[in-house]
């Protein structure tokens, strides 16, 4: 099947006890050389925190320019709560990629580790894909810097846990702020439950 763009798929922040699951979506076209026009590009755990800002702030630039296009869709801690985790990465990614292709025809869809498009996509889920495919790796930048941003933001509307730290993860120091200040209307009440503390 022919087509002409490829849409990369990862997620960030499946694992924190607090704040969302974020989902980035890449599309560029088929023939574009990731690895050319984005140096150093490589999964974002990978990678510094100054290197994944430096290629998102070119990601931006190359979007203005029409080049590639990309987004980030979320999945609070309430909606994990209620669906469970996969199926709250699932609706952030399935809204995304309905959100760059609307519809299937002319596109393929990359996924990293245990993510799927929705059926009527040609897809592929690759084990370890952030690494290994240029597009996913570029969705898992997008996908980490955003959240990064973003639980520094909740940090001062919820002061007193340190998220600009430990971007909620599952830190020792986090654990004392939970046990010191009780659990936020941020935090993944269900994750919570299933750990102790550290």
């Amino acid at each position: 099947m022919q087509y002409s763009h490829i849409l990369g798929v990862d997620e960030a922040g499946r694992g924190p006890l607090a704040g969302p699951v974020a989902v980035g979506i890449v599309k560029v076209p088929a023939g574009f050389n990731i690895r050319r026009e984005f140096r150093g590009v490589a999964d974002s755990k990978q990678l510094s925190e100054e290197a994944r800002e430096e290629i998102y702030t070119h990601m931006l630039a190359r979007r203005r320019l029409g080049d590639i296009d990309f987004c980030v869709r979320y999945s609070s801690a309430q909606t994990i709560d209620k669906l469970g985790i996969t199926r709250a990465v699932r609706r952030a990614a399935w809204s995304g990629i309905k959100k760059l292709s609307p519809t299937p025809s002319g596109v393929r869809v990359l996924l990293d580790g245990l993510l799927h498009a929705p059926e009527e996509y040609e897809q592929e889920t690759i084990i370890k894909g952030d690494a290994l495919v240029p597009a996913i790796s570029l969705a898992s930048i997008a996908a980490k810097v955003e959240r990064d941003r973003l639980m520094k933001k909740l940090a001062r509307l919820y002061p007193g846990y340190l998220f600009e730290m430990h971007k909620g993860y599952g830190t020792k120091k986090h654990y004392q702020m939970i046990e010191q200040w009780g659990p936020s209307d941020i935090h993944r009440m269900t994750f919570l439950s299933l750990t102790t503390r550290k």
